[in-house]
């Protein structure tokens, strides 16, 4: 976690503390840092109890390497002294020392899965600590302090055990992807890539207020997941105005570009849509994915007009005989890193 964002963690943290007026009078607990603190352990399960040196001393762990830990899961540099781990850090890193010492974590790959784990977890928790903020906002809502600590304690254990949940579908369904997989292909696997883009989202963005650019930002991103997994993709990332998705079919990629673009066009509300697909071996290494046809996807993303749909050679290949589809070729694009970029416009074969 950086600076910043440490601090904007704080300033959360601290608004449930005004919000819920816990511990009593600033005299008595050294006011907001008290509040502070009461929150947080409502929210880590208890209290700070270990400086770094004595959880390295508590779990027997080298020290460079706890270090190097809490860094690469995004959390903010600690004075060596200062009392900030929990009973919960100490039993996870106990547990993570384990895996480590039994060869189940890699030493080459153990910064880069906590940075996945820590960025994905950074996203989630600013997420919910927003939702949480607006649920117990109780000048607007009539909602007294006791009222608000009951909402706290019985919404923070429920969305612990969905994350579980989900986490555990998710889970079984990419352990049936790779048991699909030919050997060797764990990493490396040939996919449908896809690059959805808002069109003028930048020049909207401007106008809009907060709240209305947050609601066209979920609906696009409801619209994506829904189509996305509808048929049979995954959604790899959201940036803003952007999702990245994958298919293991190229027709399910095609559907999947197909079906969005039609939903905004139809949409009063959401401005049109422009995307790039491409196929071709790519990298998957803790949920991203990486390889030439995510670079071309992301290209041809670029140069697409509004609601439209561009493809590379490989993917036009593949639809080529196939009579749903109508490719038209276009004329080659000079972009960075591709001088002579290949590029078909894609439509149902029943479209004008």
């Amino acid at each position: 976690m950086t600076e910043r964002a440490a601090a904007r963690e704080r300033v959360w943290l601290g608004r449930f503390a005004r919000l819920f007026a816990l511990g009593g009078s600033a005299e008595e607990h050294d006011g907001e840092d008290a509040q502070y603190r009461r929150v947080e352990e409502l929210i880590m399960g208890g209290p700070r109890r270990y400086s770094r040196s004595q959880l390295v001393a508590e779990i027997d762990m080298d020290r460079d390497a706890l270090t190097t830990l809490w860094r690469s899961l995004g959390f903010a540099e600690v004075p060596e002294d200062e009392v900030v781990f929990t009973d919960g850090d100490r039993d996870a890193l106990a547990l993570l020392e384990k895996l480590r010492s039994a060869g189940l974590i890699p030493d080459d790959v153990e910064a880069a899965v906590a940075r996945s784990v820590g960025q994905a977890m950074a996203g989630l928790a600013d997420w919910q600590i927003e939702m949480l903020y607006q649920l117990v906002d109780y000048g607007h809502r009539g909602v007294d302090e006791r009222e608000m600590l009951d909402i706290a304690e019985r919404v923070i254990p429920l969305l612990e055990n969905m994350q579980g949940y989900v986490w555990r579908r998710h889970l079984a369904a990419a352990s049936s992807r790779l048991l699909t997989a030919m050997p060797g292909e764990s990493e490396t696997r040939t996919l449908t890539v896809g690059f959805a883009d808002l069109v003028g989202f930048t020049r909207a963005s401007r106008r809009l207020t907060p709240t209305e650019l947050t609601a066209l930002l979920e609906e696009f991103q409801d619209v994506a997941t829904d189509v996305v997994a509808s048929h049979r993709g995954r959604v790899v990332k959201t940036v803003g105005d952007e999702v990245l998705f994958v298919a293991d079919e190229p027709a399910d990629g095609v559907e999947i570009a197909l079906l969005l673009v039609e939903r905004l066009a139809a949409s009063a509300t959401l401005p049109q849509l422009r995307i790039g697909l491409a196929v071709g071996d790519v990298v998957t290494r803790f949920g991203d994915v990486y390889g030439e046809a995510v670079n071309i996807a992301s290209r041809l993303t670029t140069h697409a007009r509004p609601g439209r749909i561009l493809v590379d050679r490989n993917l036009a290949a593949v639809l080529e005989h196939d009579d749903r589809f109508q490719l038209r070729s276009r004329r080659p694009l000079a972009v960075r890193g591709y001088r002579h970029l290949q590029q078909w416009e894609l439509s149902r074969a029943d479209s004008s």
